[in-house]
């Protein structure tokens, strides 16, 4: 029997405290990728800091001007539910539903899925499309940063010791409309083996933005910016969507996993990338 010590802290704040003063202590919040890997004995901490009674930390706000702030402590499920997230991000809705299954997204928070830093993950894909910063609180205070930045790679990421998620920040994108295009290997609960996010902002037909971002096939997720500009000032065309899927087939850097090979998840990429930008062009 593994045996640990439980605190129960009421703040994030306090939180902080205790994990600064204790080097075997652990956050848990949902439980959902940390209790696995003590289940099979890879991680084992001496002290479990469970977040799950700090309340205002799971809460949705949204404002025109600063955006949608979602807390830590947010579920999958009630970021997937939210009326906020589905009248304003609703490509982020999306993503979130197809995580997993209904039980998972009850659990698993969103600053815990971050803080994980799983590649195979649908949300980091979408909120790295929509530009979204990663707060941190610590004991000395707090920091922002692009969740791009903050994902450093495969399970690893910028968060220092004593820190925790706080917040999830999403600039405001009602001019972006986008879709989130997934494939797993067996059934639909699975790890992607790949994930597409594609949003843009059109003018009678001419796109004014593109944000391409691919996840699940290296060890974070990433924007494909040469394929961004191919599609600035031009009108989404057949012609041109493929040669973007081409592009981002190409300049992905994909790593081998028991999903696929590199060059299965190229071709992947290609297909699904056109696949989005078809959707959201609509031919």
């Amino acid at each position: 029997m593994r045996r640990f010590d439980l605190v129960e802290p009421t703040t994030l704040e306090e939180a902080c405290g205790l994990i600064a003063n204790n080097d075997d202590a652990k956050a848990i919040a949902g439980g959902t990728a940390l209790l696995t890997l003590i289940k099979h004995g890879i991680f084992v901490p001496k002290t479990l800091v469970n977040l799950k009674k700090i309340q205002a930390a799971s809460d949705i706000s949204y404002g025109a001007q600063t955006g949608l702030r979602i807390g830590a402590l947010t579920t999958i499920y009630d970021i997937e539910a939210s009326p906020l997230v589905r009248q304003h991000y609703a490509v982020l809705a999306e993503a979130c539903h197809v995580v997993a299954n209904i039980r998972i997204r009850n659990m698993a928070t969103i600053g815990g899925n971050l803080a994980h830093g799983d590649y195979q993950s649908d949300p980091p894909t979408v909120l790295v499309a929509l530009e979204a910063v990663v707060e941190l609180l610590s004991r000395t205070g707090m920091r922002r940063m692009k969740l791009s930045d903050f994902l450093k790679g495969s399970y690893e990421t910028a968060i220092e010791p004593g820190e925790l998620v706080s917040a999830l920040i999403l600039p405001p994108a009602d001019h972006l409309r986008g879709t989130y295009t997934k494939f797993t290997a067996g059934s639909s609960e699975e790890r992607p083996c790949v994930g597409i996010a594609a949003l843009a902002s059109m003018d009678e037909g001419v796109c004014v933005e593109l944000r391409l971002a691919v996840g699940a096939v290296s060890p974070k997720p990433v924007r494909l910016q040469s394929g961004e500009s191919m599609a600035r000032g031009e009108r989404l065309t057949q012609e041109l969507i493929e040669r973007i899927a081409q592009n981002a087939g190409r300049n992905v850097d994909p790593i081998d996993d028991l999903r696929g090979t590199a060059d299965y998840k190229r071709h992947l990429v290609h297909v699904l990338t056109r696949r989005a930008l078809s959707a959201l062009a609509g031919v």
